[in-house]
């Protein structure tokens, strides 16, 4: 929260701030999880197609067979899993350079690590929020919220935990 924090003004000061639901990290773990199926998936394909076309000794085992396998397949089936491990840092890079945050006067949602993107929009130029929730995100309590602002167009959140109660924040901001 060092960006919101820094950019406060003289009487302003943070009524809510908004955080990646849990998930969201879930999401995240699951790449690697599909990565790693998938690159056992190709393994073990190559190896069942190379049994059935008599490619290998008879009676050979799994561990033995993978080093009979074209070298090519074995790259593909790393770089899958590889997909997988940078799927999740990008999500966890993502989780932790992003922030969004209701103060007195604004909403701000700050994200980027090295180039910096920050929109910004006026309490008092917003004209409607509207909270966007799967059915999971229904019963998990996440979801996303549309934003419009006047003559801004619309700002639509990441995916956050309790988005009733940000969206409640943002009505007890206007009220202030």
């Amino acid at each position: 929260m060092l960006y919101v924090q820094q950019s406060l003004g003289p009487d302003e000061e943070l009524v809510h701030v908004g955080s990646f639901h849990w998930m969201y990290t879930v999401q995240a773990f699951m790449a690697i999880v599909w990565g790693l199926v998938g690159s056992i998936i190709v393994v073990a394909g190559a190896v069942v197609m190379y049994k059935q076309m008599g490619k290998f000794p008879p009676q050979i085992n799994w561990l033995d067979a993978i080093r009979y396998i074209h070298p090519g397949l074995r790259i593909f089936a790393f770089l899958v899993f590889v997909m997988g491990l940078l799927s999740f840092a990008q999500m966890m890079v993502i989780k932790a350079t992003t922030e969004i945050a209701v103060t007195n006067t604004r909403i701000v949602y700050k994200r980027g690590l090295i180039a910096r993107q920050v929109g910004e929009i006026s309490i008092d130029r917003i004209e409607g929020v509207n909270v966007l929730q799967s059915i999971l995100g229904r019963i998990f309590d996440y979801g996303r919220l549309a934003v419009r602002g006047m003559g801004i167009g619309e700002v639509v959140l990441p995916p956050i935990e309790n988005p009733l109660l940000f969206r409640q924040s943002i009505e007890k901001a206007r009220s202030l």
